[in-house]
C-alpha cells in the first residue's frame, strides 16, 4: 500500500461520516483518483467538493489538486519491487543485507515523492534567517535532531538540541519572533516534542514539523509541515527505515541551504573543518 492510502486508512476511525465515506471510496479505487475533477470524484463518493477539499488539507495537502499529484507519484512507485520487509527469526546475513537495503531504498524513495518544495523552502528560509534554532525530538527522532545540529553548527548557525525534553522547553521559552524550532516526531504524536513546540510557538518563533505523512497534532501545530513515508511500522523494525527517511529530508534542507548561500556558508564549512584537523587529538596517528 502506499504511503498516502496507509495514511489514510489510519484515519479512518476518526473520520466523521461524509469523510469516511469519501476515505473508504479512496481506498477501494485509488486508481479512478488520480484521473478524477474534484466534482466528479465528490459525485462518485456521494459526498461534496468541499469534503474533499477539507479531507486533503486535514491530511496537509494544500489542495485536492496537490493531493491527486501526490497520490498518482505515489501509486506508480508501488510498480517497483522494492517492499519493506520485517526482521525474521534465522535469517541468512546475506538476506539481512538485501533487506536492510531495500527497506532504506523503499523508504528514501516514498519520502521523495511526499515532499513538497514550497514546504521545504519556505522551511530553509526561515531557517537562513533565524537568530537561533532549536530542534526537538525524543529517542531515535533525538538522534535525527543531533545529526541536524552537528550540520547547523558547522555553517555557523547558533543551534540547540537538547535530549532532555525538560532542557527542550526550557530553552524555547528563550526564544522569540526572530527564531526558528524545528520538532520531529515520526507518528508526530510524542507527547514531549509537542509540549517543546508548544511553547516555541507561544514565544513566537517559526515552528516547523518533521512527521510521517497524514494527519496528526505535531503538524496541525506548526508553521510548516514536512513529511516523510509512514509505511513503516512494527516494535522489529527498530525505526530504521523512518529514521532514514527523516535524515533524508536534513540533508535536503541542509543542503537548500548551503547551495542558496554557497558564497556565505562553504567558506564556514571549510574553516571548521580545518579547525577541527587542526585541533583534534589524533592528529600525529
Amino acid at each position: 500500500m502506499s504511503s498516502i492510502l496507509h495514511a489514510i486508512r489510519q484515519q479512518l476511525e476518526h473520520l466523521h461520516q461524509q469523510e469516511r465515506k469519501l476515505a473508504d471510496y479512496m481506498l477501494q479505487f485509488p486508481g479512478n483518483v488520480v484521473t478524477m475533477g474534484i466534482t466528479e470524484l465528490a459525485e462518485q463518493s456521494g459526498t461534496s467538493a468541499a469534503t474533499v477539499t477539507r479531507f486533503c488539507k486535514s491530511l496537509h495537502f494544500r489542495g485536492y489538486p496537490d493531493f491527486k499529484t501526490k497520490l498518482a507519484a505515489d501509486l506508480a512507485q508501488q510498480t517497483t519491487p522494492l517492499t519493506y520487509q520485517d526482521i525474521i527469526a534465522g535469517n541468512q546475513l546475506a538476506d539481512i543485507v538485501t533487506a536492510i537495503e531495500s527497506n532504506h531504498l523503499r523508504s528514501i524513495s516514498d519520502t521523495t515523492r511526499l515532499l513538497d518544495v514550497q514546504a521545504l523552502a519556505r522551511a530553509i528560509a526561515a531557517l537562513q534567517h533565524a537568530r537561533h534554532i532549536d530542534l526537538y525530538g525524543v529517542a531515535t527522532s533525538g538522534i535525527v535532531a543531533m545529526d541536524f545540529y552537528q550540520k547547523l553548527v558547522r555553517i555557523g548557525k547558533r543551534a540547540t538540541a537538547f535530549a532532555d525534553p525538560h532542557m527542550q522547553i526550557t530553552s524555547a521559552a528563550n526564544l522569540g519572533a526572530d527564531d526558528v524550532a524545528i520538532a520531529i516526531s515520526y507518528s508526530g504524536e510524542t507527547p514531549e516534542t509537542i509540549d517543546s513546540l508548544q511553547c516555541a510557538k507561544e514565544r513566537g518563533a517559526t515552528t516547523i514539523s518533521l512527521t510521517k505523512v497524514g494527519h496528526n497534532r505535531l503538524a496541525n501545530l506548526a508553521d510548516i509541515n514536512l513529511f516523510a513515508s509512514s509505511l513503516e511500522e512494527g516494535m522489529r523494525r527498530g525505526d530504521m527505515a523512518s529514521r532514514i527517511a527523516q535524515l533524508h529530508v536534513i540533508d535536503i534542507i541542509f543542503a537548500g541551504m548551503v547551495s542558496e548561500q554557497f558564497d556565505e556558508h562553504i567558506p564556514k564549512l571549510e574553516q571548521s573543518y580545518r579547525m577541527v584537523r587542526k585541533y583534534r587529538k589524533d592528529k600525529g596517528r
